[in-house]
């Protein structure tokens, strides 16, 4: 049985921080989330939401495109095959993306609609959404991301107390400030899993620079030590005895440059976030060759809880033994939102056997920091 798309609405939330979310490249002070909700003429609705954390307007401007340019293209389209709307509007908006020169905003819209597709076919086959993107299992591994310079010790530790045992710091700063900050999580959390993410920091010759006091820390990985379109050859030079496994995938977009990062086999964690590009129907194949080619696929994630949620459903579809981003911040957006990934109990969530998410934002409670 199928249906059409009667609506498409898109929601744009702001919440305001009192401690800044600090990246090596830039500062959030605020939350930022934009929502999309689908609903088809039987009323049944899916929710998918839009990667809009940066720039600091990014987040009204993605709900401008959703609800003025994009929903008007697939109303009363009929919605019986997941992955139809973003084929759709990929093709319509492909010459748009480049005379605009905005392919990036526009994929994290399209992002959110296909999201939002797979969400409601789900809730109408009566499935959830793990179960029907092909997973087995509903239980995956999680780790505390977002660890900031500032209060790192203290931030694990309280990440530690909500259940995580994985951490992920933030590094690219100076290298005392990065090293006394690995130092003090380690006090706090031995010899668990740890991360860092240098956020795309640094020059090539930095990166050498700055490796040997990397190594023999027992990292999980290195993410974005290099701009992410740096060539693979500047990544490669990177590769020696002691140097973490390295990570990536958060500002690649595109299969074909997914192939590529493939064919390199530089990268040892492939990071694709699916509110960035590409949806559930893009990453998915992207999760499945990671797993083909040896990799972990760890979903990259920074957003709202409806994003979350779907990228812990992507995981716990695709399988193998990767973990789930979950920074620790505060974040009314994510937190009202995100379903049983708020509860993590030993390092590891259990999504539930709901329809579709198992969740949906309480408009309500959201009102207070509802912008567009």
């Amino acid at each position: 049985m199928t249906s059409r798309l009667r609506r498409v609405e898109a929601f744009c939330y702001r919440a305001p921080l009192e401690v800044p979310v600090v990246t090596s490249f830039g500062r959030m002070v605020d939350r930022p989330a934009v929502f999309v909700r689908l609903t088809d003429e039987d009323g049944i609705v899916g929710w998918g939401e839009a990667w809009c954390n940066f720039p600091s307007v990014g987040a009204e401007h993605r709900a401008r495109l959703i609800g003025d340019l994009l929903g008007p293209m697939v109303l009363g389209q009929d919605l019986a095959e997941p992955g139809s709307l973003y084929h759709d509007l990929s093709r319509r908006t492909a010459v748009l993306a480049i005379q605009a020169g905005e392919p990036g905003p526009l994929a994290q819209a399209i992002a959110a609609i296909d999201t939002a597709h797979w969400d409601l076919a789900a809730r109408r086959a009566g499935q959830p959404l793990w179960r029907r993107l092909g997973g087995a299992r509903r239980t995956i591994p999680v780790y505390a991301s977002g660890i900031n310079p500032t209060g790192s010790g203290a931030m694990a530790a309280q990440a530690a107390r909500a259940g995580h045992r994985a951490f992920k710091l933030k590094i690219g700063f100076e290298p005392e400030r990065d090293l006394l900050n690995l130092a003090e999580i380690r006090r706090e959390v031995g010899d668990r899993p740890l991360a860092v993410d240098a956020n795309q920091a640094w020059s090539p010759d930095e990166a050498r620079a700055r490796l040997p006091a990397l190594a023999d820390r027992n990292l999980a990985w290195l993410e974005e030590p290099l701009r992410a379109d740096a060539p693979w050859s500047a990544w490669r030079a990177l590769l020696g005895p002691g140097t973490p496994p390295l990570a990536g995938g958060e500002n690649i977009a595109g299969a074909p440059a997914f192939d590529a990062a493939f064919a390199a086999g530089i990268l040892s964690v492939i990071q694709p976030d699916l509110a960035k590009w590409g949806g559930l129907t893009g990453t998915l194949p992207v999760a499945r060759a990671a797993l083909d080619a040896g990799l972990r696929f760890c979903p990259h994630y920074l957003g709202g809880g409806i994003g979350l949620l779907a990228s812990a459903h992507l995981l716990a579809a695709v399988g193998g033994d990767g973990a789930l981003e979950v920074d620790v911040n505060p974040n009314p957006l994510r937190d009202l939102c995100c379903g049983p990934v708020g509860t993590v109990t030993d390092g590891r969530i259990t999504l539930g056997e709901e329809p579709g998410l198992g969740a949906e934002p309480d408009l309500e409670a959201l009102r207070p920091w509802r912008t567009l």
